[in-house]
C-alpha cells in the first residue's frame, strides 16, 4: 500500500467528489482514480460507491478511514521524533492554552522553560476548551492546559490547579441593588462563551438542576475575558474564573454574584495524549507543571 493513495483517499473520502478532490490536491482524476483502484486491488474490495453524482465510503471504505486517519497521525509523530533525534535539538513543542489560563500563567512558564532550554522552539494556541481537546486528539498539539478531562481515555491528565468560575456583573448592575436570588438571573441576557465549552455546558445544567430556563445568551464569545469593558458597561451577566476576576489588569469594574447554585468548582490541568511522542522539550515542561505549577501563575 502507497501512502500516498492513502493520502489521496482521506481527501477523496472527505469530500466525497472525485472532481473536488482532484482540484483541491491539484492531480488528474484518471490519477486518483487508478490511485483508489490500487488500494483496492491491495484489500480485494470496493472502497466506494455511487451516490448520485457524488461517492460514498463502503463499510470497508469507512473502516479504512477510520484506521487511516490513526496511520497518518502515527507517521507524523515517528517523523516528528526522528527530526529531533538526528539534529539533536530538544525539539518544539505545540501547546494550546484556555484563555482564562493564558494571561496567568504563559508568561512565567514560557520564561522560565526558555531559561532552561534557550534553543527550544514553541507554537502557543488559546482557545476554548473543546476547540482545544479536538486539536490534541488529532495530533495537531502535544499538550493543552484547561479544565481537567476525566472522560476522555485516549487522554491523560495531570492536575496543577483547583479554581472556581462565578457570575459577575458590573459594579453598577441593577442586580445589587435589592437581595437577589437565582431566578432573579433569568431577568437579564448574558455573553457567555459558546455550547460545547465545559463552562457553558454547566451553567446551563445549573440553570436547569433549578427547573429554570438557560440563559439567555445575547453575545456569545470565544474569549470572555477580552469583554470585561462590554459587561462593566451594560446589564450582561457573564461566567468567568474568580482568578481572573481577582487578579485581571482590567476587571476592578466587575463584581462576583454570589450565589453558592452558580459556583462552579473545577480543576485545571495539563493534559496529553496517551501514547503520543513528546519532544524532550515537551516532556520537560509537562514535568514543569506537575512539580511546580503554583509558582508559575501572576499571583504567585
Amino acid at each position: 500500500m502507497d501512502l500516498r493513495d492513502l493520502a489521496y483517499f482521506e481527501t477523496i473520502a472527505e469530500l466525497g467528489h472525485l472532481g473536488r478532490a482532484a482540484e483541491k490536491l491539484n492531480r488528474s482524476q484518471p490519477a486518483l482514480t487508478k490511485s483508489i483502484q490500487r488500494l483496492e486491488e491491495s484489500f480485494g474490495t470496493k472502497l466506494f460507491q455511487r451516490d448520485g453524482r457524488r461517492i460514498k465510503l463502503t463499510p470497508v471504505g469507512e473502516l479504512l478511514q477510520a484506521r487511516g486517519k490513526v496511520l497518518q497521525q502515527s507517521i507524523a509523530q515517528t517523523q516528528r521524533e526522528v527530526r529531533d533525534f538526528a539534529s539533536g535539538t530538544v525539539g518544539n513543542i505545540r501547546v494550546g492554552c484556555a484563555a482564562t489560563m493564558a494571561e496567568h500563567l504563559l508568561p512565567k512558564l514560557t520564561s522560565a522553560l526558555l531559561l532552561r532550554a534557550p534553543d527550544i522552539t514553541l507554537k502557543l494556541v488559546i482557545g476554548q476548551d473543546d476547540l482545544l481537546r479536538e486539536s490534541l486528539n488529532s495530533g495537531q498539539l502535544d499538550m493543552i492546559i484547561c479544565q481537567v478531562i476525566a472522560s476522555d481515555e485516549q487522554i491523560t491528565s495531570f492536575n496543577i490547579l483547583e479554581d472556581e468560575a462565578v457570575v459577575v456583573a458590573s459594579h453598577k448592575h441593577p442586580i445589587f441593588q435589592q437581595p437577589y436570588k437565582m431566578r432573579d438571573l433569568c431577568d437579564y441576557r448574558w455573553v457567555l462563551p459558546p455550547l460545547g465549552v465545559s463552562s457553558r455546558k454547566w451553567l446551563d445544567e445549573a440553570f436547569a438542576r433549578q427547573s429554570l430556563p438557560a440563559p439567555r445568551v445575547q453575545i456569545e464569545a470565544n474569549s470572555i475575558s477580552l469583554l470585561p469593558g462590554l459587561i462593566a458597561q451594560t446589564h450582561l451577566l457573564s461566567f468567568i474564573a474568580r482568578e481572573t476576576l481577582e487578579f485581571g489588569k482590567v476587571m476592578q469594574h466587575l463584581r462576583e454574584v454570589e450565589l453558592p447554585q452558580t459556583t462552579m468548582k473545577r480543576t485545571v490541568g495539563v493534559s496529553v495524549r496517551k501514547g503520543g511522542y513528546l519532544s524532550p522539550a515537551a516532556q520537560g515542561m509537562v514535568q514543569m507543571l506537575r512539580e511546580g505549577s503554583a509558582q508559575f501563575f501572576s499571583w504567585a
